[in-house]
C-alpha cells in the first residue's frame, strides 16, 4: 500500500467474493477518498474498540449496513499479523480450511495503516439468480462493499433503492453474531 503512496487505496477481493471468476482472487487500486466507506469510518461513534496492543487497534465498524472490521496501526508487520489472525479466527468459526470469504480495502495516510475487512457469507445475493424483471445483476466485490454499487445492466442500476441495497449487503455480509464470536476468539490471538 505504501508503495502506491497515500493517494491510493488498495483493494482485495478474496475467492468467491465478487471476482468475475469466482475461483480466483485479485487486487485493484483506486484513488484515495473516492469510496463512501472511507468517509463513513471517520464519522463519530462508528468505531467500537475490539482490541488494542501497543500501536495496533482493532475496531468493529457499526451502522454501515454490512459487517466490517478496521485494523489500524503504524507498524505494517503488526497489521499483517493481525490480519492473518483475523483470517485464522474467521476460518475457525466458519469451519473451513480455505481462505474465508472476505474483501479488504487498505489505506495508508500520514504514517497510519488501515485495513478495512468485510467478512462475507455469500458470493452473490439471491436476486442475481432470479429471472426476468426480478433479476438484478450484481456481484458485490470490495468496491460494492465500500459503497459503490456497480451493475452491468443500466435497468438494474436505475431500479436500485435503499431497501434493495440494504438487503443485498445484509445477505452477502457475514452475520453479526458470527462475526462477534470470531472477534472474541481474535481478541485472545492478538493480545
Amino acid at each position: 500500500m505504501a508503495d502506491l503512496g497515500p493517494g491510493w487505496t488498495s483493494l482485495y477481493n478474496g475467492p468467491r467474493c465478487g471476482a468475475s471468476a469466482p475461483d480466483h482472487l485479485h487486487f485493484q487500486a483506486v484513488p484515495a477518498g473516492r469510496m463512501p466507506v472511507e468517509q463513513q469510518i471517520e464519522e463519530a461513534n462508528r468505531l467500537i474498540p475490539v482490541s488494542e496492543l501497543d500501536s495496533l487497534h482493532v475496531y468493529l465498524v457499526k451502522d454501515l449496513g454490512r459487517e466490517a472490521l478496521l485494523l489500524q496501526g503504524d507498524d505494517p508487520s503488526a497489521l499483517a499479523r493481525a490480519l492473518s489472525k483475523c483470517i485464522d479466527s474467521l476460518k475457525a468459526f466458519l469451519r473451513t480450511d480455505a481462505e474465508p470469504m472476505l474483501n479488504v480495502a487498505g489505506f495508508y495516510r500520514e504514517g497510519t495503516w488501515r485495513l478495512l475487512v468485510f467478512p462475507r457469507r455469500k458470493h452473490r445475493p439471491d436476486v442475481f439468480f432470479e429471472e426476468g424483471d426480478a433479476r438484478i445483476v450484481v456481484s458485490p466485490a470490495v468496491m460494492e462493499m465500500a459503497g459503490i454499487l456497480v451493475t452491468p445492466v443500466e435497468r438494474d442500476f436505475e431500479g436500485l433503492d435503499k431497501a434493495t441495497v440494504e438487503s443485498i449487503y445484509e445477505e452477502v455480509s457475514l452475520e453479526a453474531k458470527t462475526l462477534e464470536q470470531a472477534i472474541d476468539a481474535m481478541r485472545n490471538l492478538i493480545a
